[in-house]
C-alpha cells in the first residue's frame, strides 16, 4: 500500500529534474500520473516530446500508470487539456503539482518586457491556469491537494531574479487563498521552495573556487530527489490537517516558513507627521529591520 493509492496526479514540467523525481515517486506510491513536459530549453525556447514520454516508460516500466502530455502550461486551453486527460485516462483529478518553469535572468534595470512576461506567464499564469483547470473537479469530488514550486528568490531575494521572484511570490499568494476557499471541500494548498541541483542551477556562472567548491557540496547533497518525498506527503491523506503553508527542502532538511506576520507595532497618538517618522521610525525599528541577506547570503551552511 502506498500513500498515493488510488489518486490520480498531474505534475507539469516532469520530463526532467525535480518532477522527473516527483512523477515517479508518485506513481511508485500508487498513483496514477499525467507527465506533463512541453520539452523546451532553459528559457522556454523549442518543444520536444521525449522528456515526458520517456518518464512514463520509466513508471510502466517499474509497474506504475502515467501518461504523456506536452501541452504548455503558459495557455489556459494546455491546462484544461492536461485535467481533461487525467479525468478521461484515469477518471478523476486528486492532485495538481506545479513544477514546469523558466528562467530569464538579468538585472532589473536591464530587463525587457519580454523577460519579464515570459517568466510570468510560466510560472505564476501556469500555477493558475492548471489550479483553475482542477479545481472544480476537486470541489466536486469534495478533496484535492495542489502544491505549487515557489524560491528563496522570492521569499528572500536573488540578484538577478525580479522576474522569477515576483511571480514565486504571487504563487504563496495564490496558495494561500486557495486554501482559504478550498476547505470546506477538503481542498488543500501548499508551497514547496526547492532547494535541489537541476538544470536552473547548473546554468548559473562559477565565478570562483569557493563558488565551485560550494556548488559540488550542493550537487551532492541536495539533490532533485530528495525533493519527491515532501510532494508525496502533501498530495496524499496523510497531511489532510495540512493546508495554507510554506516549506522549504533541503537535501534531508525540511523548513517551515514564515509568512508575513506584524512583528512591531509604533503607535502615536496624535498622528505620525513626516518628520516624525524621520526621527522615530528607524531608530525605534533598527533592531528589528530585516537585512539584505539574499538566499545565498542566508542559507550560507551546506546541504545537511
Amino acid at each position: 500500500m502506498g500513500l498515493m493509492d488510488g489518486k490520480v496526479a498531474l505534475v507539469t514540467g516532469a520530463g526532467r529534474g525535480i518532477g522527473r523525481e516527483v512523477a515517479r515517486l508518485l506513481a511508485a506510491e500508487g498513483a496514477r500520473v499525467v507527465v506533463n513536459d512541453l520539452g523546451a530549453g532553459l528559457g522556454g525556447e523549442g518543444e520536444d516530446d521525449s522528456p515526458a514520454a520517456d518518464v512514463v516508460r520509466e513508471i510502466e516500466a517499474a509497474g506504475g500508470q502515467a501518461s504523456a502530455n506536452t501541452d504548455s502550461v503558459a495557455e489556459s486551453a494546455g491546462a484544461e487539456r492536461m485535467v481533461a486527460q487525467a479525468v478521461a485516462d484515469f477518471g478523476r483529478i486528486d492532485a495538481v503539482v506545479n513544477i514546469a518553469g523558466i528562467l530569464r535572468d538579468t538585472m532589473m534595470h536591464k530587463m525587457t518586457e519580454a523577460e519579464w512576461r515570459a517568466v510570468i506567464e510560466v510560472h505564476l499564469n501556469g500555477s493558475y491556469f492548471t489550479s483553475r483547470a482542477a479545481l472544480p473537479h476537486m470541489r466536486e469530488q469534495e478533496t484535492g491537494s495542489l502544491v505549487h514550486f515557489t524560491s528563496t528568490s522570492g521569499l528572500n531575494g536573488n540578484v538577478g531574479q525580479a522576474n522569477y521572484a515576483a511571480a514565486k511570490m504571487g504563487i504563496v499568494g495564490m496558495s494561500r487563498v486557495i486554501a482559504l476557499e478550498g476547505g470546506r471541500r477538503n481542498i488543500r494548498s501548499n508551497c514547496i521552495a526547492p532547494f535541489a541541483w537541476t538544470r536552473m542551477i547548473e546554468s548559473i556562472p562559477v565565478q570562483s573556487e569557493e563558488q565551485a567548491e560550494a556548488f559540488e557540496k550542493f550537487r551532492v547533497g541536495s539533490t532533485a530527489a530528495h525533493m519527491a518525498p515532501m510532494v508525496a506527503y502533501l498530495t496524499s491523506d496523510a497531511a489532510s490537517a495540512v493546508s495554507g503553508q510554506v516549506f522549504g527542502v533541503r537535501g534531508n532538511e525540511i523548513y517551515l516558513m514564515s509568512q508575513p506576520r506584524p512583528i512591531r507595532t509604533l503607535h502615536k497618538g496624535d498622528g505620525w507627521s513626516p518628520a516624525d517618522l524621520a526621527a522615530m521610525l528607524e531608530p525605534s525599528l533598527r533592531n528589528d529591520l530585516l537585512p539584505l541577506d539574499g538566499t545565498g547570503e542566508y542559507y550560507s551552511w551546506d546541504p545537511i
